[in-house]
């Protein structure tokens, strides 16, 4: 029977089906965004411990980053 192979030994190559240029008036690329600009538009994705409500956690997240609104989406408990 073949050895398995582990994730890390494993090669693995970046497929590009097809290049293109973003207008700069509509975005930029991932890595040129701030961090602001992932808060203000984009999703964080938290791994919520155990015990905290998914309010609390929102909660936590809305003061730390002092931002105007939070949600989240559907429940996060475990």
């Amino acid at each position: 029977m073949p050895r398995s192979l582990a994730p890390w030994e494993i090669e693995r190559k970046l497929l590009v089906k097809a290049e293109d240029k973003t207008n700069p008036r509509y975005g930029c690329r991932p890595e040129e965004r701030s961090a602001e600009e992932y808060i203000r538009y984009g999703v964080i994705n938290l791994d919520k411990p155990a015990g905290p409500t998914s309010h609390e956690v929102a909660a936590w997240v809305k003061r730390i980053l002092a931002l105007q609104q939070v949600g989240h989406g559907g429940t996060l408990e475990a």
